[in-house]
């Protein structure tokens, strides 16, 4: 078993799932905030690689996709940061990219590079099931887990394929649309994870416009196995953009109070 999977065979409660943009706003910012989520409690930190047209996110991490590109940020660089916190920590590390990141590398030679740097899962955004056979394979042969995600219009037949394939836990995205925050988690958000329960052993988590203290319990009542946080995260390092100080305390906070929601 890898370490997702290790995590989540002994954990009793919901796992915190913390995502920030890599190289937001730059290099050693960004690593002093991954730093603070993990010192804040966060079960599984997942960082984003910068990309130029990232259609799953809304503006939130758009506008950190650009600060983190202007500040010159390249997929060798945030692998670089991986191997930085890997210095101090042992915390699962997903890389979440799209596939046009991942092909004009070479699918083999990320994989690799990427398990070389100590990274433990990769989700790909905007790559359906039904095309992922070269990336699973290299996901197998360098020991990485495939993540994968489903929505709510996803059909049954679907998240089986999805299901069989994924590895480490299945990303359930709870609304319609982009990510960014939500006054609610809907209903359907909640139908979703016992519909996908049914056919699937593997942790859920659900992510996309989870905020709030009061949306980590809902989640957590519902009976998900993870909660994934990342634009309330991405706002934090924002509004915080002059202060690095108050940014890690106030991630740092943030994280606990939501763990303890759940």
């Amino acid at each position: 078993m890898g370490k997702i999977a290790d995590f989540f065979g002994t954990c009793r409660r919901p796992a915190f799932i913390g995502f920030t943009v890599a190289g937001d706003p730059n290099r050693e910012t960004s690593i002093r905030a991954a730093m603070a989520l993990i010192d804040g409690g966060t079960d599984i930190l997942e960082l984003g690689i910068p990309f130029s047209d990232p259609v799953a996110d809304g503006p939130t991490i758009q506008k950190a996709d650009e600060r983190s590109l202007a500040s010159g940020t390249t997929v060798t660089g945030v692998f670089g940061m991986v191997l930085e916190l890997r210095k101090t920590f042992h915390t699962p590390i997903v890389l979440l990219t799209y596939y046009n990141t991942v092909y004009r590398r070479g699918i083999d030679r990320f994989y690799r590079e990427a398990h070389e740097a100590g990274v433990d899962g990769i989700l790909i955004a905007d790559m359906p099931v039904e095309e992922s056979d070269d990336v699973y394979e290299a996901a197998l042969r360098h020991a990485i887990d495939p993540i994968f995600l489903i929505t709510r219009t996803t059909s049954e037949e679907r998240m089986k394929m999805i299901a069989a394939r994924s590895r480490g836990y299945l990303y359930l995205v709870s609304v319609l649309g982009v990510t960014g925050a939500r006054d609610t988690i809907p209903s359907e958000a909640i139908d979703l994870l016992r519909t996908v329960r049914k056919h699937t052993d593997l942790p859920l988590a659900l992510g996309f416009g989870i905020s709030t203290i009061s949306h980590a319990r809902t989640c957590s009542e519902a009976g998900a196995d993870g909660i994934i946080v990342g634009s309330a995260i991405v706002e934090i390092i924002e509004k915080n953009l002059g202060n690095p100080d108050e940014m890690a305390a106030n991630l740092k906070e943030y994280v606990t109070a939501m763990k303890h929601a759940c």
